[in-house]
């Protein structure tokens, strides 16, 4: 099969739609598909040597966290596009790269199928100059008014179904493809390395989060969560991995509640370490209420251990509480008694890691998602034949 994906996100772009492209590119490539990414130029990098990777031009754009934004026109991609043939095309969003992959399946006369990635509705706050509510109500309209145009929608979790059901999407060729964790970038963790670079003792109880520090992911009610379990235990170190505006505001809480010192911010976490950085957790925490899935969740499970995180939308679909991860509300003193759960009860703690790891190798690694993927793709091409 010959496989077109349109993404405004791609590498070396740290987020989560990269990583889900990246993870099924490979492991579509290893089924014996041949998998075309057109994506934007990250920054001023320029990217050589990518086999069947086309980069569309971008400029910097000024939001609060790093990114480009994607020029959605190229002559020079139209003509190579042209001269591509492609029995389905997947579309990462619904604009910029996503309206050229629409307008690209009509005039190959191919299968579009969208993934719904995000609930668009969370990132509002980004448009500084529109007003949030008007601005995340255009957006999931948006989204849905293409999703409507597509021949099938992956979402990545089950839960999501109702969301864009509610934003307008009134078809039923709707399937769920987790995005899964790539077994070999995430074999061998070495979370020692990650403890000895910051000097934590092996008797200290790690809490982590890998994040970026932002409003969507709900950092400051999280912040809030750990400063108070930090303050009733002297023995526990926070390690807070990621970048983002709020960083500051995080640092004056924990300032404020005179737990500095317990705190450890690491900065940007490389791609190839975020493996060695949850396994040097022995409680990852989690507080986001704006996944779809959270392929961060899926990837601490992979590493096997056990995690406490607000159970809504796609984060709730992937924990099954007191199994594989203590899910809970978004009430501070619900969590706090979760995370102190694990720590006081060390073999639950492990108990739950090894459930993790065990679900992750059977439900969310790529091999299995990808064969799910391949799946809707045949959906997708029979459905076109219809029409």
């Amino acid at each position: 099969m010959r496989i077109a994906i349109f993404t405004n996100n791609y590498l070396p772009n740290p987020y989560g739609v990269s990583t889900s492209v990246e993870g099924f590119r490979h492991a579509l490539s290893a089924m014996g598909h041949t998998v075309y990414i057109f994506a934007p130029q990250w920054g001023d990098e320029v990217i050589e040597g990518e086999e069947n990777i086309y980069r569309y031009p971008s400029v910097k754009v000024p939001t609060k966290i790093e990114a480009s934004m994607v020029v959605p026109y190229s002559s020079k991609m139209n003509k190579i596009i042209t001269e591509l043939d492609f029995d389905i095309i997947h579309a990462q969003h619904p604009n910029l790269l996503g309206t050229v992959a629409s307008k690209w399946a009509l005039k190959k006369d191919v299968p579009l199928v969208f993934t719904w990635h995000s609930l668009y509705d969370r990132y509002a706050h980004y448009i500084s100059f529109v007003p949030e509510k008007l601005s995340g109500k255009w957006a999931m309209k948006n989204a849905a008014g293409f999703a409507m145009d597509c021949d099938e929608i992956i979402i990545p979790t089950a839960s999501i179904a109702k969301i864009i059901k509610s934003a307008g999407v009134e078809h039923n060729r709707i399937s769920v493809v987790s995005s899964g964790v790539d077994e070999n970038f995430f074999a061998n963790p070495n979370g020692k390395k990650i403890r000895e670079k910051y000097n934590i003792a092996d008797d200290c109880v790690v809490l982590g989060t890998l994040s970026r520090l932002t409003e969507e992911k709900n950092i400051i009610f999280l912040t809030e969560t750990i400063a108070e379990i930090l303050q009733k235990n002297t023995n526990i170190i926070f390690v807070c991995a990621g970048e983002g505006d709020l960083k500051d505001e995080i640092k004056e809480i924990f300032k404020d509640k005179d737990v500095s010192r317990q705190v450890i911010f690491t900065g940007k976490v490389a791609r190839e370490d975020v493996k060695h950085y949850l396994d040097a957790n022995d409680i990852f925490v989690y507080a986001s209420t704006s996944e779809t899935q959270g392929t961060i969740v899926t990837e601490n499970m992979y590493t096997g251990k056990s995690i406490v995180a607000v159970g809504e939308n796609g984060v709730g679909d992937l924990i099954e509480d007191g199994v594989n991860g203590i899910s809970v509300p978004e009430e501070k003193d619900i969590f706090i008694k979760g995370i102190q759960k694990l720590i006081d009860d060390r073999q639950l703690q492990k108990k739950i890691g090894r459930n993790a790891y065990k679900i992750a190798r059977e439900k969310y690694t790529t091999t299995v998602c990808t064969k799910n993927l391949v799946d809707v793709y045949q959906k997708a091409i029979e459905y076109h034949k219809t029409k």
